[in-house]
């Protein structure tokens, strides 16, 4: 018997007991002989009952150990066998020694020596990577397998309910839309109510069969908005077919000769309704924000997809929009004591020109305004208008650096960031964090990258240039702010360069804000001057544009030599020049820049919008001009990934 047992039964307590009855019995038995004898006697029985109490307690203990252990040894046993629950052991090899036979009935055929990746080819790298714990399929069931590398066991799980529910759950998610007829104000303004009728009627139409369709709970809350709720099983269907009620919408409301376009936002991914809601709004801002006409999906994680967004932005009928800025800019200019204008790295004619409008706002409201320029980081398209601006001292004065940006900046500086919303583009991003009040200009559309707490955003997509915009906020100065010659002429290249001379993204505004621009002594002649480009460049750009090809569908595509890189400025101009030439609706033009980057330019007419084939490959700009620089590959690399997000444009959608 095992000593900690008989210490209960030989413990100090029992020896005690027993020296002090021997004790009393001596004592008694020398006054008392007889009872003495009578102790010695009952004492004699007590002990002889004690060893016969103890012989049965560890025959009956051995019985018990000994049928316990045979039980627990038998479910062991049935456990291994019958659990439903798959054991294997593998060897240094990777193939079975042993299975359980519940594995054996699963894979219905014998296991012993096979490789693992009998099972599947995952599982067996799930194992040479070691991991601990994964799921794995087994003829069309579920396990989650947990992994023992030093034992080399396996033990697999049947989890397939499981993952169904869990499937059901996901499936079943509530999504919320946000659904708004971009130009329905602009559109109905002046229209019979007859037509105006007929509108309403396709939209209502096309929205009813498609909730009917794809089981969607739709309600109209006002004349121009709607709200959906549906589920992600839903969602999924729709993003399988990309969104083409944004295309039924605008073919059939172009029945009519007035076509509306669709703007969706939608908020997924969240168990809380008044967040999904925030999400849903937070996406028909960015959808809008990017020119409309497309469907923007966002979830809580912040990863964001886009579908549609093909169609051109409409330009604005009224400039009720513009008057407000324009005075809301001067009450926080105001309220400033200096102010600072940046624009984008590496700025071109239109961030500079627009830049100098602002510096005009400023300079009329009685404040101090600087243009914030890196010397080692100049377009060279800007420089010949750099080198006017330096021949006209009181406006070069008002040119300072980075650094001395940072050193000047005070709680009360006010920062305009013109041509671009993305912080990771600006001259000088540490800005953005020291001054507190950002307005943001801008005429591209909207990406997820954005400044973020600025006190006042001016994006309007529709618009040709940053300059159109500044010049129309220059018009409602209630100061009626003076412009020089190259002031004006600085902004009128600005509208001329990303117009390509009034060629695209032209409205009925593009023309006004030049009108008032040449009303104010802006110099034609001298914008042309401010354009010239050098011989060589000009045959440099001709050998790109020789070895260019049509891909598909008027998709041009020109491949530079790898081992003569090209700056970013010339792979636009051929970009451009490629969009000149026949049958040609959109232009690509692939090169290495010196640095070793893999640059491609975008340029369309309008009816391919590049911007969203750009972001596809991290990239971003406008509808029509368009960029991305890849850090990895070559070019014959960037080539078919170009051709396979060109494929996948023309399927309607996009993810980023």
């Amino acid at each position: 018997m095992p000593k900690f047992l008989l210490r209960r039964w030989h413990g100090y307590h029992v020896m005690t007991l027993f020296s002090l009855l021997v004790l009393f019995i001596g004592i008694v038995t020398y006054y008392q002989w007889h009872l003495g004898l009578l102790g010695v006697v009952c004492t004699g029985i007590v002990i002889f009952l004690m060893i016969r109490a103890r012989q049965r307690f560890e025959k009956e203990l051995g019985e018990y150990v000994s049928t316990l252990s045979y039980r627990v040894n038998k479910a062991g046993e049935e456990a291994v066998t019958k659990l439903p629950i798959g054991i294997l052991l593998y060897n240094e090899e990777r193939h079975i020694q042993w299975t359980n036979p519940y594995l054996t009935e699963v894979m219905e055929q014998e296991l012993i020596s096979a490789p693992i990746s009998v099972f599947s080819k995952k599982l067996m790298e799930d194992v040479d990577n070691e991991k601990k714990l994964f799921l794995t399929s087994i003829n069309d069931a579920n396990y989650r397998v947990f992994h023992e590398p030093d034992e080399r066991l396996l033990y697999f799980i049947n989890v397939t309910e499981e993952q169904e529910f869990k499937d059901l759950f996901e499936r079943e998610k509530t999504v919320i839309g946000l659904i708004y007829l971009d130009n329905y104000d602009e559109v109905t303004q002046g229209i019979d109510d007859q037509v105006r009728s007929k509108l309403l009627s396709h939209v209502t139409d096309a929205l009813n069969r498609w909730s009917k369709t794809h089981d969607i709970f739709i309600r109209r809350t006002s004349s121009d908005r709607f709200i959906a709720i549906f589920n992600e099983e839903a969602l999924q269907a729709l993003e399988e077919n990309r969104f083409t009620l944004l295309d039924e919408i605008r073919e059939n409301t172009g029945k009519e000769k007035v076509s509306l376009t669709l703007s969706i936002g939608i908020g997924s991914g969240q168990s809380s309704l008044r967040e999904l809601g925030s999400l849903a709004q937070s996406s028909l801002d960015l959808a809008l924000g990017r020119g409309g006409d497309q469907v923007a999906i966002k979830e809580k994680n912040g990863k964001v997809r886009f579908y549609g967004g093909k169609s051109n932005a409409k330009e604005k009928r009224t400039r009720v929009r513009a008057r407000v800025i324009s005075h809301a800019i001067r009450d926080f200019v105001k309220e400033s004591d200096k102010v600072f204008v940046m624009g984008h790295r590496n700025p071109d004619m239109d961030a500079i020109g627009a830049a100098i409008g602002v510096l005009k706002i400023a300079e009329a409201s009685g404040k101090d305004g600087f243009v914030i320029l890196d010397p080692n980081d100049v377009n060279q398209t800007v420089h010949k208008l750099l080198e006017e601006v330096e021949e006209h001292d009181d406006l070069w004065a008002r040119f300072i650096t980075p650094e001395e940006a940072r050193e000047e900046a005070t709680d009360d500086t006010l920062l305009v960031v013109v041509d671009t919303h993305k912080p990771s583009l600006v001259i000088e991003p540490k800005l953005l964090d020291k001054i507190d009040r950002k307005i943001v200009i801008d005429h591209h559309r909207r990406g997820e990258d954005f400044i973020d707490d600025a006190v006042l955003v001016y994006m309007e997509p529709y618009a040709s240039s940053t300059a159109e915009l500044v010049t129309e906020l220059l018009e409602y100065q209630p100061s009626h702010p003076e412009l020089g010659v190259l002031e004006a002429t600085a902004l009128l290249a600005g509208i001329i360069v990303d117009t390509k001379s009034f060629a695209i993204r032209t409205g009925a505004r593009t023309f006004d804000a030049a009108s008032y621009l040449r009303s104010r002594g802006a110099d034609t002649i001298l914008v042309q001057k401010l354009m010239k480009e050098d011989l060589d460049q000009y045959v440099r750009r001709s050998k790109l544009v020789e070895n260019a090809y049509i891909y598909s569908g008027g998709m041009a595509i020109a491949k530079g030599c790898p081992e003569q890189p090209y700056n970013q400025i010339l792979i636009a101009q051929a970009a451009d020049t490629l969009l000149t030439m026949n049958d040609v609706v959109a232009s690509f033009v692939i090169s290495e820049l010196k640095d070793g980057r893999i640059s491609i330019s975008a340029r369309s007419l309008g009816d391919v919008n590049v911007q969203v084939i750009m972001e596809m490959m991290q990239g971003g700009g406008h509808l029509t001009n368009a960029a991305t620089q890849l850090d990895e590959g070559t070019i014959e690399d960037a080539e078919e990934r170009l051709k396979e997000k060109i494929d996948e444009y023309f399927k309607g959608g996009q993810s980023t």
